[in-house]
């Protein structure tokens, strides 16, 4: 991936430790992609020109499949509330992490994913160098004030060559992303409105989080965060 970072992006910096808060960066003075990993990056506002569908497209499956806020195995009711779309759907309950072709509230499918969805995924993941990605499940996740994501890994899905593609919408969040290991020391990156992260590779089980979300309601979507996770699970 790296030589294709290097010929393909050509506004790049790498990231070091924020320790600011979140709200005294501009959003605008944040154009350039950082470089997070030997193969991670964050896309600054590559997903900008499909909003106009992606707005919309969400709609649909939140009207089909509203959010919930699952259970952890250890029975810790999650903070960020949770829907699916795509073929297969991740889920936790007290039988643990997984992913499932059906909704369990409903018994049926979860929604087709949208073509624009799977058109923004596969661009992000090429653009990244990662080309072929063919994602078969979308996680999304809806913060609220104070809504937060501990650290943890991606790692129940059987294809680790694929990476994760992850598509950033509504108020600003501090993503953290560390390491190999949970004690590692995570670097702190704000992401904002259609900003994309993708990592995969060396880089693809870090462990990553978002830290609580603090209230700054977008001009769009208000005071949530919305945020589309592509895997390659099956």
């Amino acid at each position: 991936m790296r030589d294709v970072v290097r010929s393909t992006l050509i506004n790049i910096t790498r990231h070091t430790t924020m320790t600011h808060d979140l709200f005294g960066f501009e959003e605008t003075h944040l154009h350039k992609h950082v470089l997070l990993g030997e193969q991670a990056i964050v896309l600054r506002a590559f997903a900008q020109s499909y909003l106009d569908k992606i707005l919309p497209a969400l709609q649909d499956i939140i009207h089909l499949c509203g959010f919930r806020h699952m259970v952890t195995p250890g029975g810790h009711t999650m903070s960020v509330a949770m829907s699916n779309c795509g073929r297969l759907g991740w889920i936790t309950d007290h039988q643990g992490y997984r992913y499932t072709d059906t909704d369990p509230l409903t018994g049926k499918p979860w929604p087709c994913m949208p073509p624009v969805f799977l058109q923004l995924a596969q661009a992000a993941a090429n653009t990244a160098g990662f080309p072929g990605f063919l994602p078969d499940a979308c996680l999304i996740n809806r913060y609220l004030p104070e809504s937060n994501m501990s650290l943890h890994q991606d790692k129940n899905e059987r294809n680790m060559a694929a990476p994760i593609v992850s598509i950033s919408l509504g108020m600003p969040a501090m993503f953290l992303f560390g390491g190999n290991h949970r004690q590692d020391k995570a670097q702190r990156i704000p992401l904002f409105h259609g900003d994309v992260t993708v990592w995969g590779g060396v880089d693809r089980l870090r462990f990553h989080g978002v830290m609580p979300i603090k209230a700054n309601a977008h001009s769009q979507m208000g005071e949530q965060r919305i945020n589309l996770t592509f895997r390659q699970a099956g």
